[in-house]
């Protein structure tokens, strides 16, 4: 059963105040002052002088299971909400292969889901060690990307992105942090630049909570654990508001909805799962046992739910 072996996480220094965003991605006051009162952001994390490497680097680098263990790992798989997001023939996977000593490894990147690749990649991964003849071997999951243009920094009326990193490192089995179900659901009637179409956007707004809550029932249904039992529930931090909607629609505790990060960091990528993990293990709400729901979509457009057994 794919396992969470270990999950380390980078914040850049920079906390950016949305004021200063405004120029750079076309936002009036107005709307400012709609995404921190009603969508709950108040600043982004932003990394101004380093590299998408520069990321990757430090939220690996954290991983304390993998000093002495690089051999282990067999595969790394960087887990991407953009297409496409440095310069050709740039590859910041292999250089940070070859700075983590693992050079060895299968390494490739998924993008396919947007900000719900995140979740793919963690079973992509359990796909690939189950299949390893070597019983310990271990994948490494990597996220986090750069706001390098104004689509790569804002969904219209909805999230501001952010340069958070994270790194997992996966286990075929494991004692703690065990995957229980996954399930996902891909919508592609809502492909499409929403900042250009209008139409299209108020619709996926509107189907939005319903789609997204299709998907995390689901995931609950078929892990046998109700919902109520759920010990958080761990979001993408797309805006606290839309969450607050999923929660109350769904009859989960809106309290018991990991936001912490969503007036701070922003919307990151798909490396928000990994950073609300480490969120809600270092204030101490998982318990050996506890079974969690993770929640995440993409544009384009995938909803995706997990379910894991600390």
């Amino acid at each position: 059963m794919t396992a969470l072996a270990e999950v380390s996480t980078y914040l850049p220094p920079d906390l950016v105040p949305l004021e200063e965003l405004a120029d750079r991605v076309g936002l009036t006051e107005r709307q400012v002052r709609l995404f921190r009162r009603f969508h709950g952001l108040d600043r982004i994390c932003l990394d101004r002088d380093g590299t998408v490497l520069d990321l990757l680097l430090a939220a690996a680098s954290g991983l304390e299971t993998l000093r002495g263990n690089e051999h282990r790992v067999r595969y790394v798989i960087y887990a991407r909400g953009m297409p496409a997001a440095v310069p050709y023939p740039y590859d910041p996977l292999r250089e940070l292969c070859g700075k983590l000593g693992l050079d060895h490894a299968l390494s490739f990147t998924v993008t396919h889901q947007a900000c719900a690749t995140g979740l793919l990649a963690i079973d992509v991964a359990g796909r690939m060690l189950a299949d390893d003849p070597d019983p310990d071997a271990l994948a490494l999951v990597v996220s986090g990307e750069k706001t390098f243009t104004p689509d790569a920094m804002l969904v219209p009326e909805t999230a501001v992105f952010g340069e958070g990193a994270a790194a997992a490192l996966i286990s075929a089995d494991g004692p703690r942090d065990r995957l229980v179900s996954y399930t996902t659901s891909i919508r592609g009637d809502f492909d499409g630049r929403l900042v250009v179409d209008p139409t299209l956007a108020l619709r996926f707004q509107n189907e939005y909570p319903a789609l997204l809550s299709e998907v995390l029932l689901a995931a609950v249904e078929r892990s046998g654990t109700p919902l109520a039992e759920m010990a958080v529930l761990l979001p993408h931090n797309v805006n606290a508001v839309s969450w607050r909607r999923v929660a109350k629609r769904i009859g989960y505790p809106v309290e018991r909805v990991v936001l912490d990060n969503v007036p701070v960091t922003g919307h990151s990528f798909a490396a928000d799962p990994f950073l609300n993990y480490r969120t809600a293990l270092d204030r101490g709400l998982l318990r050996p046992g506890d079974r969690y729901l993770v929640g995440a979509a993409g544009l384009g457009a995938t909803f995706s739910a997990m379910v894991f057994e600390h």
